[in-house]
């Protein structure tokens, strides 16, 4: 049990450096090349299992929401080119993995009823990846395990979940309150540097707030309450809108359409 503990300490002190976009300290033990590999690979089993709407409307309307908030994302995990996947599936849903995949739901969009809603879910995604939030809870989960030999511990199906494929896949891990609070703040700031209009993003945890508890939802599984969603959202807007104005000034008015 020493032994264990000095090494949490010596692996925390060592990783413990890491930092989000945010400035939140983390511990990072995965390899990026290696997080990558893993969402790839969940993907490719995900497209193979899910229908996939090639309908050119939608995909156009989500590829111009993706396109102009990658414009102003700074990622860090050595992704060179975004893939961006609609499933033909009522759920309202969408993820982002590392790797650089993001798929949305055609569910999602009678939900997210607008370009903007549709960017704070899309932001949020990408908030989860850049800031390597599925790394730091794979490593997190391996310090508890004394263990940091990811693919040889972890079954397929539990690191799918992990990397935040959800329940419908394999298993659901879902993202830690810190997490989410993360990823709501950074999708805030990436809206709107992109010239999407940021109070929409408070109006889009209404719609789905309005769904109610016994609907099956991924986003609504996990903490926290969508009241606090929408009260640390309205905390952040000030600096938000200041970005929103800079970013119009500057001429980014995504014109998406469904």
């Amino acid at each position: 049990m020493i032994r264990n503990l000095i090494f949490l300490l010596v692996i925390s002190f060592l990783f413990h450096c890491s930092t989000s976009p945010t400035g939140r300290k983390q511990i990072i033990l995965v390899k990026d090349a290696e997080m990558n590999e893993m969402g790839i690979s969940a993907f490719s089993d995900m497209k193979s299992k899910t229908p996939i709407d090639t309908g050119l409307t939608a995909n156009q309307y989500v590829n111009c929401i993706v396109s102009a908030e990658l414009a102003v994302t700074t990622d860090t995990t050595g992704v060179n080119s975004w893939e961006v996947v609609v499933f033909r599936d009522n759920t309202p849903n969408a993820f982002a993995l590392p790797g650089g995949k993001i798929g949305v739901y055609t569910g999602m969009f009678s939900v997210a009823k607008n370009k903007d809603q549709l960017a704070a879910v899309i932001g949020h995604e990408i908030g989860h990846v850049i800031a390597r939030h599925g790394n730091e809870r794979m490593s997190q989960n391996q310090l508890a395990g004394g263990s940091v030999k990811i693919l040889e511990s972890l079954g397929k199906p539990t690191v799918a979940g992990a990397l935040g494929l959800g329940a419908k896949f394999g298993v659901l891990l879902p993202f830690s309150r810190e997490h989410e609070s993360e990823a709501d703040i950074i999708g805030l700031e990436l809206m709107a540097k992109s010239g999407f209009d940021p109070r929409q993003s408070v109006e889009l945890w209404k719609n789905m707030s309005a769904l109610g508890g016994s609907k099956t939802n991924e986003l609504l599984s996990t903490h926290p309450s969508d009241a606090t969603r929408m009260k640390n959202l309205n905390a952040a807007m000030p600096n938000a809108l200041v970005l929103w104005e800079k970013a119009k000034a500057e001429g980014k008015r995504p014109n998406c359409q469904l």
